[in-house]
Parts: structure tokens; sequence; C-alpha cells
């Protein structure tokens, strides 16, 4: 089972951008289907984006279309989230997840589709 280390969360405000990354053990980390989630206080762990194993399909969430980038590094073991245009309602805590896909390029956006999740890193956007 792969283990996941997300980072770069931090303060910013309203208009600013942020990189998040998410470090992947093992090797077969080019086989895996990975995605972004994210979830604030009171509310339910929402999908935010979704890349398949090579980068083949890539698939975002109505609420960050057009300013969240997803990408992976798949020689570094890295899947990277660049927000940009930040606003206040993107304040959560963003996890990064993973699925063993070796034979597909589709990216899920369900949390059920993902058996592994990272421990998650807080992003706070200020007015």
């Amino acid at each position: 089972q792969v283990q996941l280390v997300e980072s770069g969360g931090g303060l910013v405000q309203a208009g600013g951008s942020l990189r998040l990354s998410c470090a992947a053990s093992g090797r077969t980390f080019s086989s895996y289907a990975m995605g972004w989630f994210r979830q604030a206080p009171g509310k339910e762990r929402e999908f935010v984006a979704a890349i398949s194993r090579i980068g083949g399909s890539l698939y975002y969430g109505d609420s960050v279309k057009g300013r969240f980038t997803i990408s992976r590094d798949d020689g570094k073991n890295l899947l990277y989230l660049q927000m940009n245009n930040l606003k206040p309602e993107d304040t959560a805590v963003y996890y990064c997840a993973a699925r063993w896909a070796p034979g597909t390029l589709r990216a899920y956006s369900k949390t059920e589709d993902y058996a592994s999740w990272g421990q998650g890193t807080q992003v706070t956007v200020s007015s």
C-alpha cells in the first residue's frame, strides 16, 4: 500500500497562489490514479481534482475549474496541485489519495474510489 504525505499548505490572501505536493512511497507510483480532495470544518470531504496514471486523464471539481491544476511527476513520486486565484471558500484541509489502477487511464472523483489517503495539509485563505 502506498504511503502519502502532503505539504505546501499555509495562509494566503485571497487572489494568491499555493502549490501543494504529495510525496508517495514505493516503486509503482506510476500505476496509481491520484486525486486531491478537501474538507472544511463541518462539511463533507469534497472532490477537487484527479489524474489518471501517466497523466492520461484529468478531472476537476466545478468549484476549482480554471483556477487549479493537477499534475504528477512519476520520476519523483510526486503529485501536485497548483492553486491560483484562491478564494476564502477554498479554505480547508487538503488530502491526496491514491488508487491502484495499472490497466486504465481513468481518473476517479469519489472518495470511495480511493484506498490510500494522506494526513492532509491546511490551506487558509484570508479575505
